[in-house]
């Protein structure tokens, strides 16, 4: 499969970039129902921008922003991971309704996971791989996870909107 996504830490943008593409995320739109699974993109962007442990990212496909998500660290235990700091937690992951059936949540789970591991080389911070959680309910997401390299690592009930599945990306995968 041809990568056509990119992904752009909101942090390492300049002021007047970073406005440009929260201006971008504005404008997303969620499918019906995915309301239940992910919070409005630009909250979850500004909170990101304030928390030292997250790290925002806008997904772009021909120079538009068609997504977004989180990496962060030392917070995997949401996700039903057993402990917080062996992998980045993959959180927030949304694609705008407008853009969803193309694959590009795949290429940019998958985009995401890479990015995990760049950051853990970078940092230093001895993560293994990426977690996230799936809602049982949302198995569109599930298989696009799944065709981005993340496993099915068991059953977690704590999430806000019911049952998930926790799911894991090994780095070497």
């Amino acid at each position: 499969m041809l990568e056509t996504v990119w992904i752009i830490p909101l942090k390492n943008l300049d002021d007047d970039a970073r406005a440009i593409k929260l201006g971008d995320v504005a404008a997303m739109e969620l499918a019906a129902g995915q309301e239940d699974f992910v919070g409005d993109p630009f909250t979850m962007m500004l909170m990101g921008l304030e928390d030292e442990t997250r790290l925002p990212y806008v997904i772009e496909e021909a120079g538009a922003a068609v997504g977004v998500f989180t990496l962060q660290a030392g917070a995997a235990t949401l996700a039903g991971w057993p402990d917080d700091d062996s992998a980045w937690l993959l959180r927030g992951f949304l694609i705008d309704r407008r853009h969803q059936g193309k694959g590009l949540g795949s290429q940019a789970a998958a985009a995401a996971a890479r990015e995990g591991l760049k950051l853990t080389a970078r940092l230093g911070g001895g993560q293994a791989g990426v977690v996230l959680s799936v809602n049982e309910r949302n198995p569109a997401a599930r298989a696009a996870y799944e065709k981005a390299g993340f496993i099915d690592s068991g059953r977690y009930l704590g999430g806000s909107s019911g049952p998930q599945w926790t799911m894991y990306r090994e780095f070497s995968r």
